[in-house]
């Protein structure tokens, strides 16, 4: 697997893919480590991934810096997603044992009726190059402590964070067996999901990736969480502080280069503050320092690779070709690497590109619209139903309109965000599911019933 960084284009390492016969040995390891680990005491997990999380942070900057370089992400970004995966160790390290707490329930007298929570065995996990630490760990640190064993196939395009992720928990003191990552293309997901010995699988990532592995688990009736794209809408009514949703909508568009399923994409503003709202959004967006991601003043690095950056441009020139203006940006930069600037479309016409499909990266779709119910039904008129942000002062009424998004979570006066205290998940083409919380650790246990009189 070459390794090529998109600030250059230059190719900065080859690590060699791992074999079929190197996936059997795998598959084996986790499935023997599974019979050990599963009845290790809670507190030993918790401890074991508080430890994880400890390695994390004293390693935080190499961490990062295999980021920036596999992929492109900003450091200073780089760095925040490390600490925010030490983060989620901290939390189910403290928390993993109540979460997993049997539950009691009514019985006749004399009787003890429980639902107890026992893994289920080696779970697959298919992650993205977008947050190559985060996404991992948020599936790792709820579902090992409960008990399972992981295998991770992580995007082609950063098998360093890969290593390193599993070098984290082999740091850690983690048992052989019980975490490691299958360096190997695509289409050996389905031979491993179809192998008796694994379990489940989640996915996070495209939709044609998602459907691929829940046909595959559904015809083999395993468990699968699936978290997909997104065409989040931000919404800013007439009574929004048109400051604060200006500068953090641009954020909310442009962090990790646009590059997130939960980045607000399609801003909804309502025509009494639209006129102002553009003007501030505009200037926000370009006043984001575009450049070399190893720099701790940039706030844009280049796309993951220069392949997307082509894709994107492809909806960009589309949906300009249907009518839709560009007000700032919309060429690639004319340098080194996978450059695309900060870009703002308006006037965009119904069904092109920036308005019915996921732009992965820095590309703002902005809409006029005239009342509340319009703004709510744009919002909901889109496959996706991962996230939504609003904006207003009336707190009553961000929380009436909240009901209304199609959405598994919606944000008033914030950007959409993960959080490991709350579930996170979607609807619609979104996916189904849930990661985090107490919701995210018991996708994937089974939840057994146990009657005694």
């Amino acid at each position: 697997m070459d390794v090529i960084n998109p600030a250059t284009g230059e190719r900065e390492d080859t690590i060699d893919a791992h074999s079929e016969s190197d996936v059997e040995a795998a598959i084996e390891r986790a499935s023997a480590a599974f019979e050990t680990w599963q009845d290790e005491p809670i507190r030993k997990r918790e401890e074991l991934l508080a430890a994880a999380g400890d390695v994390l942070r004293e390693n935080k900057r190499e961490y990062a810096e295999t980021m920036t370089r596999e992929m492109g992400k900003p450091i200073s970004q780089a760095i925040a997603e490390v600490e925010k995966c030490a983060w989620v160790c901290d939390h189910y390290a403290e928390h993993g044992s109540a979460y997993l707490e049997a539950n009691s329930h009514a019985s006749p007298p004399g009787s003890d009726v429980k639902t107890v929570y026992d893994p289920l065995g080696p779970i697959l996990a298919v992650m993205p190059w977008n947050f190559p630490f985060w996404q991992v760990f948020r599936f790792a640190a709820p579902h090992l402590t409960s008990g399972n064993v992981g295998l991770l196939k992580h995007a082609s395009n950063v098998p360093g964070c890969a290593q390193a992720i599993e070098d984290v928990f082999r740091q850690a003191g983690y048992p052989d067996g019980v975490f490691q990552s299958l360096l190997i293309p695509s289409d050996l997901v389905d031979d491993i999901i179809e192998d008796e010995r694994v379990k489940a699988a989640t996915v996070t990532g495209s939709g044609p990736a998602g459907r691929a592995v829940a046909s595959t688990a559904g015809d083999q009736l395993k468990k699968s969480v699936l978290e997909l794209g997104g065409s989040d809408p931000f919404i800013v009514l007439d009574d929004a502080d048109i400051d604060d949703a200006a500068e953090t909508g641009a954020w909310a568009r442009n962090q990790n280069g646009g590059q997130s399923c939960i980045a607000g994409k399609r801003f909804l503003v309502h025509t009494d503050v639209y006129d102002e709202f553009l003007e501030r959004f505009v200037d926000e967006i370009e006043s984001l320092t575009v450049g070399d991601p190893t720099d701790e003043e940039t706030d844009i690095g280049p796309q993951a690779r220069e392949d997307l950056m082509d894709d994107l441009h492809e909806q960009v020139e589309a949906s300009v070709e249907a009518g839709a203006d560009v007000l700032t940006g919309g060429e690639p930069m004319d340098r080194e690497g996978a450059y695309y600037p900060p870009t703002v479309l308006t006037d965009i016409p119904e069904g092109c590109p920036a308005d019915s499909e996921e732009t992965f990266g820095p590309v703002a779709a902005v809409y006029e619209l005239d009342d509340e119910a319009a703004i709510v039904a744009k919002a909901n008129d889109t496959e996706f139903g991962l996230g939504a942000s609003i904006w207003t002062t009336d707190r009553e009424r961000g929380q009436r309109l909240a009901r209304e998004v199609d959405a598994g979570c919606v944000y008033v006066n914030q950007l959409v965000k993960s959080d490991p205290r709350v579930p996170f998940g979607g609807v619609k083409e979104s996916g189904y599911g849930r990661e985090l919380a107490r919701e995210g650790m018991l996708e994937f246990v089974n939840r057994k019933t146990v009657w005694v009189e």
